[in-house]
């Protein structure tokens, strides 16, 4: 179907005249006639109805006004949508609750103005391909996992260093200690249902169990993080790490832990992926955003893999 004579269409309907119609739309009356003589006979119905008074909608016209209208709006979003400088910055975090999506609503705040939508892609290679497509702008990732690294045409820079906490039930063996070690750690269960292997955690995860002797079960149904927290609320021999800008709220009669790990601590390397050739003005901003308001990165004693890109 012509999108100009549907145009042209509901421009009769809503001026009532083929020559008022033609002014507005800045053509000739005779290009107004041809274009609806042409949907007409797609629709293989009479549109109007020459009156004394200019043109009527007839009642097919009538019925297809409404639809006409919705094509027409679908067409402008369509444009709108790969016109970078209307369409809003699309953006990967890997959950709701996640330091990413915490960090991405502090850029809301900021900047109010700039429209988001905001994306959950949960394996890497998912996301650098949208963000390669174009399909999203920028994706939230610790990178580069070994044996993985990035094309060359995606940017990344290091945008927050998230320390590791351990979560415990109220009769975990730790539960009493204001902090704990790394060292002291060695010997307990450490539980983290949903480990996706090959993924980014799961890459971090495996460094950190080979450089500090400890024992993580990634065994079971991940039946998401409230199921976690009542899991080991109720387990005295589980703990759970989590990250200190995960945004979790849990029953006060849990009586769960969140103690700090030290002597180093851990940190989880959040990264931004982006197209180095994507042109979205609100992109800019967005990374100006995150590094006047990052704390920096690889504090002493702290931890992180080798392989995590280095600034």
């Amino acid at each position: 179907m012509d999108l100009e004579a549907v145009r042209t269409f509901a421009a009769v309907a809503e001026a009532g005249q083929f020559q008022k119609a033609a002014a507005d739309l800045s053509i000739t009356q005779q290009a107004v006639s041809k274009r609806i003589a042409v949907l007409e006979r797609d629709l293989g119905v009479r549109l109007f109805n020459r009156t004394p008074r200019g043109a009527e909608p007839t009642i097919d016209g009538q019925a297809f006004l409404p639809h006409a209208r919705e094509l027409l709006r679908v067409a402008e979003r369509a444009a709108a949508s790969v016109h970078a400088g209307r369409r809003p910055l699309r953006v990967d975090v890997l959950s709701s609750r996640s330091a990413g999506s915490g960090l991405l609503r502090d850029f809301h705040r900021a900047h109010p103005a700039i429209e988001l939508d905001v994306l959950m892609l949960l394996e890497i290679d998912a996301a650098v391909d949208a963000v390669r497509a174009g399909t999203i702008d920028a994706s939230f990732r610790a990178v580069a996992m070994p044996g993985r690294p990035l094309p060359e045409d995606i940017a990344c820079a290091r945008v927050a260093d998230e320390p590791l906490h351990l979560l415990t039930g109220p009769g975990h063996a730790l539960a009493d200690a204001k902090s704990v070690t790394v060292a002291q750690l060695a010997g307990h269960r450490i539980w983290m249902p949903g480990m996706l292997p090959g993924s980014e955690w799961a890459a971090y995860y495996d460094d950190l169990v080979a450089g500090f002797g400890l024992t993580i079960e990634a065994t079971g149904p991940n039946f998401g993080s409230d199921a976690l927290l009542d899991t080991v609320a109720d387990t005295p021999a589980l703990a759970t790490f989590m990250g200190g800008l995960t945004r979790l709220v849990w029953p006060a009669g849990h009586g769960l832990r969140l103690i700090p790990v030290t002597d180093p601590s851990p940190v989880y390397p959040h990264a931004l992926l982006w197209h180095r050739d994507n042109p979205h003005p609100a992109l800019a901003a967005f990374r100006d955003h995150l590094a006047a308001t990052s704390p920096g990165h690889d504090a002493p004693g702290t931890w992180r893999p080798d392989w995590v890109v280095p600034h």
